[in-house]
């Protein structure tokens, strides 16, 4: 439907979406690294039993251990195991236990292993988004809490309108499964020519939204990934948007008015 736009090629046609859904890692908000012993070394500052008596270090190396066997392969398959449920089995088995609920443990674990801050200009542009009248949501690959997903965002980014977040963890799949795309569109109730879809990875988010007849727009950052290799992308042969910075999206948005 967009194939008489195209940025690579000085498109002529683009029409002002009614939608635009974001990735969350590395598009809207930017994880320096993560550090599994330093997430750890803070949850077992509420531990009330460790009857093992193991160091944060070694129960980093069995969570690692744990993670690159069951838990990766099922990632391979784009399904996704809720860090509820991976958390649950490895303390239960290494005998520990803690004086907090399980979405507390992995809220602290988490905003200690890998801390995020916003994107550069991505406020900007979901303000803009909002004081036009342009929905917004957001669909991540993440096996954390839904929950603790929107506390961040709604942290890092107060003013935002998302109507939903859809996190990989609460619903089976991962990108690019293009269910979780139109699972989106259904809570949006909007046609898929209606919507854009914005994200760093051209496998999952790019190929993903376009498979699913949604406007893929490709933000490439010039701010490098700790956990993911970009030189993977590949440059998409057919209709999208790419972009460097949030502002570039506002620009276009803009020129779409005009």
């Amino acid at each position: 439907m967009y194939n008489t736009f195209d940025v690579e090629k000085g498109g002529v046609f683009l029409r002002k979406p009614k939608m635009i859904i974001f990735d969350y890692g590395h598009t809207l908000c930017y994880e320096a690294d993560f550090d599994g012993i330093r997430g750890t070394e803070a949850i077992m500052k509420h531990a009330v039993q460790n009857r093992n008596d193991l160091s944060s270090k070694e129960i980093s190396a069995f969570s690692d251990s744990l993670f690159n066997g069951i838990a990766q392969d099922v990632r391979n398959a784009n399904v996704e195991i809720h860090n509820l449920i991976y958390e649950k089995f490895m303390y239960e088995y290494l005998q520990i236990s803690f004086d907090l609920q399980p979405d507390q443990i992995e809220q602290i674990f988490w905003d200690n292993a890998a801390p995020g801050v916003p994107m550069p200009n991505a406020d900007k542009a979901l303000d803009y988004l909002k004081n036009c009248g342009i929905r917004s949501g957001v669909i991540s690959n993440i096996a954390f809490s839904g929950a603790n997903l929107k506390n961040r965002l709604d942290r890092l980014f107060p003013r935002n309108t998302f109507e939903f977040i859809i996190a990989s963890s609460e619903y089976m799949f991962r990108k690019p499964n293009r269910m979780l795309f139109e699972l989106a569109l259904r809570k949006a109730d909007l046609p898929a020519e209606e919507v854009w879809y914005c994200g760093d990875s051209t496998d999952f988010d790019i190929a993903g939204a376009y498979n699913a007849g949604i406007f893929p727009v490709w933000y490439h950052s010039t701010i490098e990934c700790s956990y993911r290799d970009k030189s993977l992308d590949f440059q998409p042969d057919y209709a999208h948007l790419y972009i460097r910075d949030w502002l570039e999206l506002i620009e276009v948005l803009e020129n779409t008015e005009k």
